[in-house]
């Protein structure tokens, strides 16, 4: 493959994969990834930036080979996980004098996972610099986005910007370039909803110093490189804002029917006064798709029931899910029905302890609902309704 050039001797050559389907074991992909890395041609000195998923390294070797790249002199790893620095051991035996260029968080992860020798890694630090000739590199430490060992690198002279996972997506393409397109923003945001988004605070911070160092284009790991930098900045500034939207989300399980019908009332009578609601059976639909709708929800509310005295596995996990993901909700309550008892509220409760939020009185019933559950719904409804208006 043909490398394709980005700007003044700066060249993509990262690859698609299209084939797979989920990513660390965790996350489904809704159409593969991308792993990007990106060749910059100084008048003096050559550096890839980030490298190859161990899987694609066969693939991105040949094509190192076939764009005759016969020499290079330094490899910046921006972040250590294998799907930036997989190809690290084979590149440091096709090229002996490369030097890997990273932070000390990260070269002690690259030593421990991937058995790099201590001798071929170069330590730098915040807003230090390296030359490449006409060209220099400049790298911020990025910690939080969404590793404490992530850094940025910045192409000066071309005032390109590579920012690691960070603006990212799970997204596959052929043209190199974002089209800003629903597609990408709908990619990008269950990107930010899996990943970015325990790191809220974090992704405000960068979202601000991205802006402030204005650069022409932004080059993340995973995803299209961006010309139009204010459209992924726009959309980071939203989702990772404290402002919620006028939005409920009720992820539930339900055995026999009983929670479902009352996650079905609550959400017709919120619908009702101009409340979006989405609901999500936590068994049949997909999590990341939950993931993004809490990226905005003001509201949470979980429904289970119980299995063994205790919460249903699927809301036990869904409710672990919220708690790492660490939403800008500001209310949650819970919806339960049992059959032989147990502390239902309790336990999911404490499973979702990292919230900062308000929490509405749960209901919790034996069996199916009855005329005073309908009336405990009835308020609780209007307890949401008068917390979002």
């Amino acid at each position: 493959m043909k490398f394709r050039e980005i700007k003044n001797n700066v060249f993509y050559c990262g690859l698609n994969d299209r084939e797979r389907k989920i990513f660390d074991e965790l996350i489904p992909l809704e159409q593969g990834t991308s792993y990007n890395s990106y060749l910059v041609k100084g008048s003096e000195k050559i550096a890839l930036i980030d490298t190859m998923y161990p899987p694609k390294s066969g693939e991105y070797l040949k094509n190192l080979d076939e764009n005759n790249i016969a020499k290079v002199d330094y490899i910046i790893a921006n972040h250590g996980e294998q799907d930036h620095t997989g190809t690290l051991p084979e590149l440091i035996k096709k090229y002996p004098e490369a030097v890997i260029v990273t932070n000390q968080f990260c070269k002690n992860n690259i030593m421990e996972m991937l058995l790099i020798p201590e001798d071929r890694i170069q330590v730098i630090k915040n807003d230090e610099e390296l030359s490449l000739g006409d060209k220099t590199l400049k790298f911020f430490m990025a910690p939080g986005v969404h590793w404490p060992d992530t850094m940025f690198t910045y192409i000066v002279e071309d005032n390109l910007l590579c920012t690691c996972d960070f603006l990212g997506a799970h997204y596959t393409f052929d043209d190199i370039f974002a089209d800003d397109s629903k597609e990408l923003e709908h990619s990008a945001k269950r990107y930010y909803a899996e990943i970015m988004m325990p790191f809220r605070k974090m992704c405000q911070k960068y979202t601000k110093q991205v802006r402030e160092l204005n650069p022409e284009m932004i080059l993340p790991s995973h995803g299209p490189i961006y010309k139009n930098p204010k459209f992924i900045l726009d959309l980071y500034e939203d989702w990772s804002g404290d402002e919620a939207k006028n939005l409920v989300v009720l992820p539930y399980v339900s055995m026999y029917g009983s929670v479902e019908q009352m996650i079905n009332y609550l959400a017709d009578k919120l619908n009702a006064a101009g409340i979006q609601t989405l609901k999500h059976d936590i068994v049949s639909d997909d999590l990341g798709d939950l993931a993004m709708a809490l990226v905005d929800a003001k509201t949470i509310v979980l429904g289970a029931s119980m299995v063994l005295c205790s919460p249903h596995p699927a809301a036990a996990n869904a409710a672990y899910l919220v708690n790492i993901l660490n939403p800008k909700a500001k209310y949650a309550t819970i919806i339960g029905s049992y059959g032989w008892g147990g502390d239902l509220v309790g336990k999911l409760t404490n499973m979702m302890s990292n919230l900062k939020v308000e929490l509405i009185e749960p209901i919790l019933i034996k069996g199916k609902a009855k005329e005073d559950t309908f009336q405990k719904l009835d308020e609780m409804a209007k307890t949401i309704i008068e917390k979002h208006s």
